[in-house]
């Protein structure tokens, strides 16, 4: 175990986006030894440490990055997992497993995996392209969404009614019936290579109506007790049952009469945990490290409430950022600002997120308004 901390104990990142720069924040506490492979010279961890420009879809460029690390992890999906297997054969430990993060890189195949396994989850029907979509144009409304390399909003379709079918993606994908929740929630969870199982209280997500990317979030989510203890095994079965080794994020929805149907899995540091930095006593990026590492999982209650606001990149502006009412917000009491270190602000790009700490729920959401209305990033 002692090894782990060896000042040239190497953990190597596929990505280097901010993601991978609130991992490398903390795992400096650690005596970690971090290396970043990204296809973008300017991305955020690319002055954090030791950097490799390089495609992460590539055999070969991904192949030769592992093999300069003792543990290799992600903090995307769209990575090789051919290569991360030859590593794996090679002696490195690669977490999560390549096989998982080939089987949620798919959507399909993440559905079914849902269903071989009993997690509830939407009705769906997988469909090859947009003539398969029109065939199903009964089951509207519905989403449509690819298969693959959709992230952050895109590659999602809301289909309604027949005027809507030339909307849907003419590649791989599913139709997935669309829900009448109440919530959107997400779970975060994570499991060691012992075994050890440990989650995060449910949190609250609102996504914004344009981007379909989440707007902010509240932590805890405000829920009956028994959906939040089902929100919670669906989460701990999900991660037991792909005998995962890291930090695994369980998108949910939760309908008016108290289903939780899952969304989609995120095999990484999420967006939906950015507020455990400041709200929990273990942040997420900590956890997945405590995971792949194999050492006990940290306490994961929550200090205070919480809200999670993103940053995102104002319509109509694209160019050098520009952040408009950032001394402002650093005046509220209980508010903490991560920039991402994005030199170029463009629509709807993820900038940034301001964590905000509140016993009072009252105050906390006047403080997320005031938030939302005060800081923008533009160019």
């Amino acid at each position: 175990m002692a090894k782990k901390f060896y000042q040239d104990y190497r953990v190597g990142i596929l990505g280097g986006g901010q993601l991978g720069r609130m991992l490398i924040q903390s795992g400096i506490d650690l005596n970690l030894n971090f290396q970043i492979l990204d296809p973008d010279p300017q991305a955020p961890c690319s002055h954090l440490a030791a950097f490799t420009c390089g495609k992460l879809t590539d055999y070969q460029t991904v192949l030769n990055f592992g093999q300069s690390c003792d543990l290799i992890t992600i903090e995307i999906e769209n990575v090789n997992t051919r290569a991360l297997a030859d590593l794996v054969k090679a002696g490195k430990k690669v977490f999560p497993q390549p096989h998982i993060i080939e089987l949620i890189q798919d959507k399909r195949k993440q559905k079914k995996f849902f269903v071989a396994h009993q997690i509830p989850t939407a009705e769906f029907v997988l469909v090859e392209n947009k003539t398969d979509v029109a065939s199903c144009e009964s089951f509207l409304p519905a989403v449509n969404k690819l298969g693959r390399e959709g992230y952050d909003g895109r590659g999602v379709q809301i289909l309604r009614t027949h005027n809507d079918l030339s909307k849907a993606f003419d590649a791989p994908g599913i139709l997935e019936k669309l829900i009448n929740f109440e919530k959107e929630i997400a779970v975060t969870v994570s499991r060691n290579e012992r075994g050890e199982v440990s989650s995060y209280p449910a949190v609250e997500m609102v996504f914004h109506p344009e981007a379909n990317v989440v707007e902010y979030l509240f932590s805890p989510a405000t829920l009956d007790p028994t959906v939040m203890t089902k929100a919670d095994y669906i989460a701990r079965q999900i991660i037991e049952k792909l005998q995962m080794v890291g930090l695994l994020a369980v998108e949910m929805f939760v309908t008016s009469d108290g289903l939780v149907l899952v969304n989609e899995i995120a095999p990484r540091p999420h967006n939906s945990g950015h507020q455990t930095i400041e709200g929990n006593v273990t942040s997420q990026y900590e956890q997945h490290l405590r995971a792949i590492l194999d050492l006990s999982p940290g306490e994961t209650s929550i200090q205070s409430p919480s809200a999670m606001i993103n940053l995102l990149g104002e319509v109509g502006f694209t160019g050098m950022a520009r952040y408009e009412g950032l001394e402002e917000v650093m005046e509220i009491a209980g508010a903490h600002v991560h920039l991402y270190g994005k030199k170029l602000t463009k629509p709807f790009r993820k900038m940034g997120h301001v964590t905000v700490v509140d016993s009072d729920l009252d105050n906390l959401k006047k403080k997320v308004n005031y938030v939302k209305n005060t800081l923008k990033v533009k160019a």
